[in-house]
């Protein structure tokens, strides 16, 4: 699904965020990354999601090599790429229900095939009955709902998650991850980047781990 090879990333000013990073996700793997804040994590979700692009390396997705993917061509491959922040990013004046169809907005799909979608995805994480509620009315759980079921409600085939637990307690923390359980169940690539070492630990899944840039981990279970 996901293969880097030595995949380096510099910033303007000499910040070398990543360092030839190699590994590889197979479709339908759930796998968390991890490192201390500063180590590159971002970064390389946002090589997956192509946000940045890499200074040295090549990183492919579903075979093919995203160095050759255009301008034009960026906007088709996020679509994707669910993407789920710490901070939600949601649209404070918007309903839940527009939160999550805009994405489907935004590529011309027809306002009943946007019903259908928006409703079945607030449904998978237990949603539905907020769809007219604003988010200032949602808590901090019910608001990083929110932004999965937006990354999820186009269906795509990976879902990448920056620190999406990180304003939750622990309890949340446990139900928002049974979230992302669910997708890997039915065939979505999963990687949770996360600092919550104990909440890794329990799941006993695949661990990336991340040190000044460079992957000094990739292959360390549980």
């Amino acid at each position: 699904m996901i293969r880097f090879d030595r995949v380096s990333k510099s910033y303007p000013g000499g910040n070398q965020a990543l360092s030839e990073v190699s590994f590889e996700l197979e479709p339908a793997e759930f796998v968390y990354l991890t490192g201390h804040s500063g180590a590159g994590k971002s970064t390389l979700l946002k090589l997956i999601a192509m946000l940045e692009r890499p200074t040295r390396g090549q990183v492919l997705f579903g075979g093919r090599n995203l160095a050759k993917v255009s301008k034009w061509g960026i906007p088709y491959h996020r679509r994707k790429v669910g993407l789920i922040f710490q901070d939600h990013k949601l649209l404070q004046d918007r309903t839940v229900f527009d939160n999550v169809a805009l994405p489907l907005v935004i590529s011309g799909m027809g306002h009943r095939e946007i019903r259908r979608r928006v409703q079945a995805a607030l449904d998978q994480v237990d949603l539905l009955h907020k769809e007219k509620a604003l988010p200032i009315a949602l808590s901090g759980g019910e608001q990083q709902r929110v932004g999965i079921a937006r990354a999820v409600v186009g269906r795509p085939p990976m879902l990448v998650a920056d620190e999406p637990t990180g304003n939750l307690d622990p309890a949340l923390s446990r139900e928002i991850l049974g979230l992302f359980e669910r997708f890997q169940q039915v065939g979505v690539t999963v990687m949770v980047a996360s600092h919550d070492h104990r909440l890794i630990r329990e799941t006993g899944r695949r661990v990336l781990t991340l040190e000044q840039g460079q992957m000094i981990a990739p292959e360390l279970h549980d």
